[in-house]
Parts: C-alpha cells; structure tokens; sequence
C-alpha cells in the first residue's frame, strides 16, 4: 500500500471531524449576548468552513471532499447512536435519562436539515474556493477564503432555516434567522483570516506542494480522492 503524499492531512481531517462533532453536541443551547441569540454550534462551526479552505487550499478539492464525506458520516452515526441509546430503557439506578435525552434526542426535522446543510454549503464552499484559486492564479488568499466563505454560508444558513423553521413560522422570522446567522458566521470568518493564513502558509512550507484543481473531476458524490 503506498504512502499519502502529505504529512498532516489525516489529522486536519480528525480534528475537522472532531470539531464538527462537537458543534453538533453543544448546538441545542441557545446564549444571549445582549439582544442577540447564538446557537452553542455557532461559537464553533464556523472553524469548519476554515478548514474547508485549508483543504481546498493546500490539498486541492478532493482532499476536501473526502474530509466532508467523513464528517458527514460522522454526523450521521453520532444521530442515529443518540436516537437508539436514548430509545433503549434506562436502568433503574439511572437518574438522568430526561437530560441525556434532551442532549442526545435529535429531531428528525432539525437531523435532515442540519446534514443538507452541511453537505451543501461545505461543498459550496470548497468548490468556489478551488475555482477561485485557479482564477487568481494562486495569489490573493483573502479573495477566496472571504469569498468562498460568503458563498458557502449563504447556502448553509439558508437551507439549514428553511429546513427547519419553514411552515412553522413566519417568512420574515425565517429572513431575520438567515441574516442573522450569516452576518455572525461571515464576519467570525473574516476575523479569522489571519489564522487561516497562518495555517496556510505553514502547510505549504511543510508539506510535499499544493494543489492546483487545473483537471479536477468536482462530482462531489466521486469519492475516490486522488491522494494516495
């Protein structure tokens, strides 16, 4: 079996994944800062469009799809395990079953919406990342992580609160929720660009070379990645 080409790759991806699982664990809690209201996920999610544009960036777009096929499925097993231990019959000495099941009791309706979203705005956002890369020809960082970042959110708040809140309320509650989240997300993102490129140029000091998506297939359901 050969050797992947690239040394940090498979750890970016488990802490992607490790920080994606964790976005999906704190996300019931609503916090107050003032008059605004923030999910607990918003305080991290955002940190996986940065490594979307990392993997984009340094990797190329498969490595990216592949991280988002893994967090995907990640997701997807922590819901279905949180459905079944919450359905299994508490033992008697087991006094907290109401609160594991407030954690751990996904809504079918919010688990759809959360994964769509994921999925489209994560891939929203490495495609027009590596699209990006290629018009600029490599130069210009903050162009495509500001912009990759404005595309892929866009999409994710959009879907995520039509998804859940549509038909349950009304279609200005629905607008204020998607501009809300957005501006919070975007400007969480562009704050962060100076770590991005921090991350950025250490990876491509440190790693066998970069990227460039001149002949890649964006099929985002190929996931065969090219990287080994």
């Amino acid at each position: 079996m050969s050797q992947p080409r690239f040394r940090f790759l498979d750890t970016l991806i488990h802490v992607f994944v490790v920080v994606l699982i964790i976005s999906n664990l704190v996300g019931p809690k609503i916090t107050a800062i003032g008059p605004f209201r923030v999910s607990g996920a918003q305080w991290l999610f955002p940190i996986t469009y940065i490594f979307g544009d990392v993997f984009t960036e340094v990797y190329g777009y498969a490595a990216s799809r592949r991280a988002i096929w893994t967090g995907f499925f990640a997701s997807a097993l922590l819901t279905v395990m949180g459905l079944f231990i919450v359905w299994l019959p508490p033992a008697p000495e087991f006094h907290d079953q109401q609160a594991f099941a407030t954690v751990f009791n996904f809504v079918p309706r919010t688990i759809a919406a959360s994964l769509s979203a994921y999925w489209c705005g994560e891939f929203a956002n490495s495609f027009v990342m590596a699209k990006m890369k290629l018009w600029t020809n490599g130069k210009y960082l903050w162009t495509r992580t500001i912009g990759s970042t404005l595309v892929g959110q866009a999409v994710d708040t959009t879907v995520v609160m039509i998804l859940i809140f549509g038909g349950s309320v009304s279609i200005g509650t629905i607008a204020n929720l998607i501009g809300s989240g957005y501006l919070f997300k975007v400007t969480y993102e562009v704050l962060a660009t100076p770590m991005t490129y921090a991350v950025v140029n250490f990876l491509k000091r440190h790693e066998a070379g970069e990227i460039f998506d001149t002949s890649t297939n964006f099929n985002p359901f190929r996931l065969k990645s090219g990287l080994e």
